[in-house]
């Protein structure tokens, strides 16, 4: 990953040596003050922290007419969310394809590429794109963060602007790293092996009428992961596949908006705990928010999510009575409601707050921890304040 963060840095410091007319680069700096409340889903111990830093730095440059590269180096700090320090978000090689017939256009991304699949998955790695620092963990969980923003492999995506409508077809293949902190969620932090992703194959369409007040869309994922224990492990060898459905929707009106998506994903299991293990579970969800613009520097938002972790157990009862109530019920499912508010305060500066009010844990720690019901109560809460430059 360095070496891919230094090949990142390389691809920005090409000013020197390319025109301002090749050459693009923007950055983002934001930090604020968080917490959570009854819950180590942010902070431990309930105390407020700082932990809530974002520094990026992108560049784009144009190698000939159709071929560009784009690449994005990115610090993160966000307490117990995910994993601290520098990372590269994306870094990619662009061809816009030739016209095509019927006035499609089509681009190609060979590297690193972003995730175009989800509402905000494309947007979710620069903060001021963001309407609350925490997005629906329904969809956006933060402890896939890095596997979920991007892959290293191949993406296409066609567009079609007619005089009714408005489509777009994304297609991509590749794989990620998953880091310590992310295989623990997957398996408890008993697990020292490796773990790693085969591949993720996603494809998804979205429809827009001209004007632009609706857009529809639908996505699908499939993915592999593979389980390699180390000599002294408690797991052993297993695999496991994931397959994701997501329905997004969105309207936009002169002065407010709604965005809502909702998912399905089944997760087959094999082996990992003890080599005759097998298991299967549906997990379901969405969210729905509402965002009023007051004016052109103040905007509200007001949502709802709800994730449940066994579709087959939604108020985790049965979870509770397999483990012999190790897990709470309530670690099965998790509800959010949520509050944000937006000041622009001056050109490319930024005050925005938000406060969730949580029932349930099911999104906070893998199931699997020895410890787990000491990482949150049944009703917890959460909060920050983040102030933000990008240039």
């Amino acid at each position: 990953m360095n070496k891919h963060i230094v090949l990142a840095l390389g691809l920005l410091s090409l000013p020197t040596f390319a025109s301002q007319s090749d050459f693009s680069w923007h950055g983002y700096v934001s930090q604020g003050l968080t917490q959570s409340k009854g819950s180590r889903a942010i902070t431990d111990n309930d105390s407020i922290t700082g932990e809530l830093t974002e520094i990026g730095l992108n560049g784009y440059y144009q190698i000939a007419e159709n071929i560009s590269i784009a690449g994005q180096v990115n610090y993160l700090d966000g307490g117990n969310r995910f994993e601290q320090g520098a990372r590269l978000d994306y870094l990619f090689i662009d061809w816009k394809l030739p016209d095509l017939p019927g006035k499609w256009q089509g681009q190609v991304h060979i590297g690193r590429f972003k995730n175009r699949h989800w509402l905000y998955s494309v947007t979710r790695d620069v903060p001021q794109t963001r309407y609350t620092s925490v997005l629906p963990q329904s969809v956006y969980f933060d402890g896939f963060r890095d596997v979920a923003l991007g892959s290293n492999g191949i993406q296409t995506s066609f567009s079609h602007y007619g005089t009714q409508n408005i489509w777009e077809l994304n297609w991509s293949y590749g794989r990620s790293n998953i880091n310590d902190s992310q295989r623990d969620f997957l398996l408890g932090d008993e697990a020292k092996g490796d773990i790693k992703q085969d591949f993720v194959h996603q494809a998804s369409v979205f429809w827009q009428p001209a004007t632009m007040t609706w857009k529809l869309g639908a996505s699908w994922l499939n993915s592999d992961f593979r389980y390699t224990p180390s000599q002294d492990d408690n797991r052993v060898a297993g695999k496991a596949n994931i397959e994701r459905f997501v329905v997004s929707g969105q309207y936009f009106a002169e002065n407010w908006e709604v965005s809502a998506e909702i998912i399905r994903e089944f997760q087959d299991s094999k082996g990992l705990f003890f080599p005759d293990f097998e298991t299967k579970r549906r997990g379901e969800g969405g969210f729905v928010q509402f965002r009023y613009l007051f004016n052109n520097e103040v905007s509200g938002l007001l949502g709802y999510d709800t994730y449940v972790n066994n579709a087959s157990d939604r108020d985790g009862k049965k979870l509770e009575a397999m483990s012999d109530g190790v897990i709470p019920a309530y670690f099965g499912y998790q509800d959010t409601y949520t509050v944000g508010l937006r000041w622009d305060i001056a050109p490319k500066w930024r005050l925005q707050g938000e406060y969730h009010w949580v029932e349930g844990a099911t999104r906070v720690v893998s199931l699997l921890n020895l410890d787990v019901a000491s990482h949150a109560d049944k009703h917890w809460e959460m909060w920050s304040v983040q102030l933000m430059y990008w240039f």
